[in-house]
This record gives structure tokens, C-alpha cells and sequence, in this order.
């Protein structure tokens, strides 16, 4: 497709992308932006980073970029580093496979080392969705379109390359891609690729906790919270993710966590809307709260207090979700410190009430409760006297808390004791 067909321009692209397409092809290598760089210029997005596809090796694209890491095994890749800025450099993946090729496959389909290199034309058949394998050049300024993308997006459609069934089989994360595309850029899910998440969702299970995480970023992070769990829940993929969160749905208070959920997502939507920063923590907390509460009540019944029960209930409930979606410690204990200060923030009187304003988490464990009261999990009153009291002078405060002696009169001055001449000695 000439120039003179599409709106894609230079202008619209990173002048570091530039810059590595022209040493590539400059050193006689074929060089193209492609995938989600090209597919959002064309919905008219400016996209957040841009990938290079070349017939260029990764030692050889190493050679000519001194600026240049390799990574990876799995599929090798170059990045090319512009301070915060990181250019993907991958090279054409080829269809057919010998067999002293480096590319293993394991019992079930799934892709676990491609490092086998082709032409341009394989390359895109290799990718996943017709919309990602559309490459632009600027040596002719034209898009490529082996695999009828633009017709794609015009239909605004997510689409899978070749048979559907082995295309997840290759890489289940790819039913979790489609989902994130249709929430994303507000596409239909092609009847040939959806069917298969309503019975393949299950092979998620074979995929490491750590690479789901990342995932769960792109998924929740990105301003599309509450689109995309529609989307997971409706095909079931939720629960791969979360088994115990959908578990607590099914319960008895399954509408109120459901409810709360939904209130997390939007809420954390509106947060990317405007800007604000988002933690990976708080959704978690989210995530796992109806379930904690539903085994922290039957850890009461079974004669634990309360405290007891919820603090054993957190760290029961946290370490089984590790094993589908693996949460780093740093934000596993912030999510749970948000969790332990909900029964803390119910007991709001007196002075130690009061000094959980000064907590370091207490901003994040109240916004939990003001979405909980939304939901109806907690009482509307109470998130309302934190909202209030969070705006009070520190009188008005200790009124509020019922602190006694509140009014504070002239201190007392204390007799400072004489220090011993022979303590602390060494």
C-alpha cells in the first residue's frame, strides 16, 4: 500500500526508531516498523514505543549498535537503547523448521525456544493477529500486508493468523492478547478466533506465574481495567488468573465482592485517565479481598479471633495465588498492609484511631474502603467520617476521634534526670 494510500507518516515516529531503520537499511540489511507501532498510527493513536523487524541477526544488529543488549532465549532479541527509551529489534522468524533448527515444541504445541530466522513474508504469517503484522519502510514510505490487516482494522476485527486452536497451543498468552486488543481498541473478537477461549483457557495453567504478571499489567494498568474483566470473565479467563476471586462470586456475598470488583477497576480506570499514578498492589488487594474474607470467617468459626483469622487468612490466600499469577513481594506486602488496616480503620475512635492518618499506607487502605462502602461491604458512614476528617484541623480531630483531653493546655515541663557520669561507658 503507496504512501499516498494510508495516513502513516515519519513525523508520527520515534526519531530513535527512525535512526535504527536507517543504519539498518545503510548497512544493506531490510528493515521495517511493525505490529502495534503501525497498527495504532493507523487507528490515528501516537503509540508508546515501536518495535523494528529486520533480516539483520541479533549478533549483527549487536555489531552495529554499540548501544545494544541481547536478550532473551526463548525468542532472541535485540534492544537498542536510547536512555529511557528502548527500541525492540527482532529478526524475520521463518515458517518451515529442520530439524537441527533451534526451535523446541513441547507435547502439547507450545512454543518453548524459536530462534529460527526466514524472510519477510514468513514473518508475518508467524505473527499473531492480522493487525500486528502490518510493516511500514521508510525507504518507500508503503505498508506490507501479507495477512489482510488492513482489512482488519477497517472491519475492526482481532483476528488470528492460521488455525485458531493451534495458535494458542503455541502460546495460550495469546487468548489473554485478544482479549486486551478488543478492550483496547474497542474491536470485536473474529467469531473463528473467540470460540476457542471457552474451552482452551485451561492452558494457562501450563504458562510460569512470573510471565502471567506481566500480563496482568498490560491487562489492568493500561486504562482498560473494568473493559477487559468483562471480556476475561465472560470467556472464563478470569479465573484462570484469579480462581479464588471468581470462587468468592459464587458465594454468598458473591454480588457485593462482584460489585466491589467492578468499583477497584473503574476507579483505577479513572486513575490512568487522568494521570495519577496506579500500583500493581492495590488491585491485588482488590482482587483478593472476598476471598480472605471468606476464609478469614470460617477460620473465626473455628475459634480464632478475628485479628488472628484475617491475618491468617491474607497469607493463606496470597501464597495460593502465587501460583497462578506470581505478585513481587514489594507489592504482595503492600496489598496485604491495605488488607490488615480494613478492620483497623472500623474502629475509629480514640487516639490510636487517629494516628493512622500518619500511616505510610493509610491513603491506599482508605480508598479500599471507600470503594468497599460503594459496593455495600462496608457502611457508608464510616468511609465518610475518613473522608471528612481527613480535611480537619488537629483540634477538630481529636474532637472527631474523641480523644481524650483533647483540648490541650500548657505542658508540664519534666525535671531532666542527671545522666549517671559511668553510663554508657564502653
Amino acid at each position: 500500500m503507496p504512501r499516498p494510500q494510508h495516513n502513516v507518516s515519519r513525523q508520527h515516529i520515534s526519531d530513535n526508531a527512525l535512526k535504527v531503520l536507517h543504519r539498518l537499511n545503510k548497512a544493506g540489511f531490510e528493515a521495517y516498523i511493525v505490529g502495534g507501532g503501525v497498527r495504532d498510527l493507523l487507528l490515528g493513536g501516537q503509540p508508546k514505543d515501536f518495535d523494528v523487524a529486520t533480516n539483520a541477526r541479533p549478533e549483527e544488529v549487536r555489531e552495529l549498535f554499540r548501544n545494544c543488549r541481547l536478550i532473551g532465549r526463548r525468542f532472541r532479541l535485540a534492544h537498542v537503547l536510547f536512555g529511557p527509551e528502548v527500541i525492540e529489534v527482532a529478526t524475520f522468524r521463518a515458517l518451515s523448521v529442520a530439524e537441527d533448527d533451534d526451535r523446541n515444541v513441547d507435547d502439547s504445541g507450545m512454543i518453548l525456544r524459536d530462534n529460527v530466522y526466514g524472510s519477510m513474508e514468513e514473518d508475518a504469517f508467524r505473527r499473531d493477529f492480522t493487525i500486528n503484522a502490518l510493516y511500514y519502510g521508510t525507504h518507500d514510505f508503503a505498508i506490507v500486508d501479507y495477512v489482510g490487516g488492513m482489512e482488519d482494522i477497517e472491519r475492526r476485527s482481532i483476528r488470528l493468523i492460521g488455525d485458531p486452536e493451534e495458535r494458542y497451543r503455541e502460546d495460550p498468552v495469546r487468548m489473554l492478547r485478544a482479549v486486551r486488543f478488543a478492550a483496547k481498541l474497542d474491536f470485536d473478537i473474529a467469531p473463528t478466533t473467540e470460540a476457542p477461549l471457552q474451552y482452551m483457557g485451561d492452558r494457562l495453567e501450563d504458562i510460569p506465574p512470573a510471565r502471567l504478571f506481566d500480563e496482568y499489567l498490560k491487562l489492568f494498568l493500561s486504562g482498560q481495567a473494568l473493559k477487559t474483566f468483562e471480556k476475561l470473565h465472560q470467556h472464563g479467563l478470569f479465573g484462570m488468573l484469579f480462581p479464588h476471586t471468581v470462587a468468592a462470586f459464587d458465594g454468598e456475598q458473591g454480588e457485593v465482592m462482584l460489585a466491589f470488583v467492578r468499583a477497584a477497576l473503574a476507579n483505577t480506570d479513572r486513575r490512568v485517565a487522568e494521570n495519577k499514578p496506579v500500583t500493581p498492589a492495590f488491585l491485588i488487594a482488590a482482587f483478593l479481598w472476598g476471598p480472605i474474607q471468606t476464609l478469614a470467617a470460617r477460620l473465626e468459626v473455628e475459634g480464632n479471633s478475628p485479628a488472628e483469622s484475617l491475618q491468617l487468612a491474607t497469607r493463606l490466600v496470597m501464597e495460593r495465588q502465587q501460583s497462578r499469577v506470581s505478585v513481587p513481594r514489594r507489592f504482595g506486602l503492600v496489598a496485604r498492609e491495605m488488607i490488615l488496616m480494613q478492620p483497623r480503620l472500623e474502629r475509629n475512635r480514640g487516639r490510636r484511631a487517629m494516628r493512622l492518618l500518619g500511616h505510610p499506607r493509610f491513603r491506599a487502605a482508605y480508598d479500599l474502603l471507600v470503594l468497599r462502602a460503594t459496593a455495600g461491604d462496608a457502611p457508608r458512614a464510616l468511609a465518610d467520617f475518613w473522608t471528612e476528617v481527613q480535611n480537619m484541623d488537629e483540634r477538630a480531630q481529636e474532637e472527631a476521634f474523641q480523644v481524650r483531653g483533647g483540648g490541650r493546655g500548657p505542658r508540664k515541663k519534666r525535671r531532666r534526670r542527671r545522666k549517671n557520669p559511668a553510663a554508657g561507658q564502653s
